[in-house]
């Protein structure tokens, strides 16, 4: 059994199962094995629509509609009022780019958000999430296609979204996640090791291996050349240990 901290992090090489673990949160696919708690309750027993009200995820490519830039951010909050997106915007730092378009936040991105850039989208996707306000945050890789000077400011509203709520990033870049209270190194499906990032260093295992390659280098795993994410059945379910929120 696995008890997350109120902000934790799933870390690990590609195919170890992270972006999996969020899909079996979200209920987009069912567990065949164990239980995932949220609150006391099995998440398999809550109506999807009472599950997702519970969770404001922020996906590594986020979905857009061919709408404007503001109705995009109030989808995650029918009926916020205009200065409540517009506090939302600028905590996602949307304000910065939004003025240059034509409209402003009257602008339609295009299908899927062609019109903006991955990071304009992902800034859209985050100003989502602090509209929404829901006592659980979601991260998949959600800073990913951010500049490094974006990344910084968003990072800062990220931790102040994360106050006073549970908070779960999956994160591929391990320097965007060191002052999680826990991290769980993920391989294969399963939870090799966890701890904070100072325990993990110490330990000098999995994590710390991938600390010093991703600082150092390229990171190569000799030992599986085949790095697979958890085989799925045909029913699309997958095993994970069960785990509790």
């Amino acid at each position: 059994m696995t008890s997350f901290a109120p902000r934790s992090s799933l870390v690990g090489q590609s195919g170890g199962g992270k972006s999996t673990l969020t899909r079996l949160l979200l209920r987009l696919m069912d567990v065949n094995g164990g239980r995932i708690l949220i609150g006391g309750q099995d998440i398999a027993r809550l109506r999807q629509a009472d599950l997702r009200s519970l969770i404001a995820y922020v996906p590594q490519e986020p979905a857009m509609f061919h709408r404007s830039v503001r109705d995009n951010i109030a989808f995650a909050r029918p009926g916020a009022t205009d200065a409540e997106i517009l506090r939302a915007a600028r905590a996602a730092h949307v304000t910065e780019f939004v003025e240059s378009l034509p409209d402003g936040f009257d602008t339609l991105v295009g299908e899927r958000g062609v019109k903006l850039s991955g990071g304009q989208r992902q800034r859209i996707a985050l100003a989502r999430a602090i509209l929404r306000d829901a006592p659980i945050l979601l991260l998949d890789e959600a800073t990913s296609a951010l500049d490094s000077e974006s990344e910084i400011l968003v990072q800062e509203a990220l931790w102040r979204l994360m106050q006073d709520r549970t908070a779960l990033v999956v994160a591929h870049r391990l320097s965007t996640v060191v002052r999680m209270d826990r991290l769980v190194v993920l391989n294969r499906g399963r939870i090799v090791e966890q701890g904070t990032h100072a325990e993990l260093l110490q330990a000098d295992g999995p994590y710390a291996r991938l600390w010093h390659h991703q600082s150092g280098g390229f990171l190569i795993d000799d030992d599986a050349p085949e790095a697979i994410a958890p085989q799925a059945t045909q029913t699309g379910r997958r095993t994970f240990q069960r785990a509790e929120m």
